[in-house]
Order: structure tokens, then sequence, then C-alpha cells
């Protein structure tokens, strides 16, 4: 089993990913739910900072530096972080807070300076507000986006035919990587008897909602 595999079932294990009917921010009834909120003890944040880190790697994107925006962002680029100089890779990280310090050192970011190409890491995109505030956080800094880090792709249109992911890809020049996608998920599905039963509405809405593949 291949770590996008591996990261749904543990998504499954700890209900961050549940089954049932949700109805979503844009109104639509879906089939499946993903809070990754729900990552929340140490052990689950570990784990998912390994997985983190094998997507982070896969991608073979150039890095200099890992940034998590303020709030979910965080504790997500601090682990991975710590999971990626495990791995042998050890880069610098930095976070924002939401208003600037007017004492102490001031400013809104903390930790590493934002330098060189440097990798945004958050749970996932919805609207891209964060992306779009990352972006010009970084570049104001003087430094350069190179992609972003997710943890599952809805692989679902907004309000044109692309998904908020392919909106980031499009508006900034930047891959989008994530652990898993909604495909992934599919291909569980496909594989798990003890699921099945999930993935023909699964399939229903990522024909209805999906965004096409050749994007």
């Amino acid at each position: 089993m291949d770590f996008r595999q591996e990261f749904i079932e543990f998504a499954l294990k700890q209900n961050v990913l549940r089954f049932g009917e949700f109805t979503t921010k844009a109104g639509r009834l879906s089939p499946y739910f993903f809070n990754a909120g729900l990552f929340n003890d140490g052990t689950a944040l570990d784990r998912l900072s390994q997985f983190y880190a094998k997507a982070i790697l896969a991608s073979g994107i150039a890095i200099d530096t890992l940034f998590g925006p303020a709030y979910k962002g965080i504790p997500l680029v601090a682990v991975s972080a710590l999971a990626l100089a495990r791995a042998g890779r050890n880069l610098p990280f930095a976070f924002n807070r939401k208003e600037a310090k007017d004492h102490g050192e001031g400013g809104n970011i903390i930790g590493a300076p934002l330098a060189g190409r440097v990798l945004i890491i958050d749970d996932v995109i919805s609207a891209g507000t964060s992306v779009r505030e990352s972006v010009d956080l970084i570049r104001a800094a003087g430094a350069s986006p190179c992609g972003v880090v997710i943890a599952l792709d809805r692989m679902e249109r907004g309000t044109g035919d692309l998904s908020a992911v392919q909106e980031v890809t499009r508006d900034y020049g930047i891959p989008v990587v994530s652990v898993a996608t909604l495909d992934d998920l599919l291909a569980f599905l496909r594989d798990r008897p003890d699921f099945r039963a999930h993935e023909a509405a699964v399939a229903r809405y990522r024909q209805e909602y999906g965004v096409a593949r050749d994007h």
C-alpha cells in the first residue's frame, strides 16, 4: 500500500474522514466529510507529519524554507519540519501571526526569515484566501512561493470549471501537492470490501461536482 492509501486509512481510523450526508459550505450534499482539525493528539499529529514529509519529498519541489499560515498551518509546518529533518532534510520554517506586534521583535513573521523558495503548508484549500495571504507575505519578504502542500484535494469545482486547488496553480503559477486526492479515496474504496458500500455515492459526487482530470 502506498502512502496515499495509508493516509486515507489513517484518516478513517482517526474519524477525520467520515461517510454519510454532509452539507458543504457551497450548499452541496457530500457523501464524505474531511476535518483535519481532528488530528488533535500527539500520536496523530506525529503520524500526520510523516505523511506530509513523504508527499513533500515525493513532489521533487526545490525548497529553501517552509511556511505555515496562521492558524491551522502553524502546528503543521512545525511538525512537518521535524518529520523532514528525521528523514534527512533539515529546513528552516516560519509562520505568521494574524496581527503584527509593535513590541519585542515586532512584525508578523515568527521563526526563520522567509528566504529563497518557500513552500506553504496548510490543511486544505477551500476559498484559497490563506494561500493568497501567504503568497503576499512571502513576496513582501523578497522570497518566492514555490508550492503548497495540503492533506486532501477534494478535486471539486468552485464557481467555475476549476477547483480551488487549480485556481491557485493558475493564479500564482505554483504547484499544489496533496497527501491524497478524491481519486485516491475512490481507489481506496474500490480496493476495500469493508468500505465498498460508499464507493457509488462518492463516485456520483465526483461525477457531478468534480473537475476534469486534464486541467
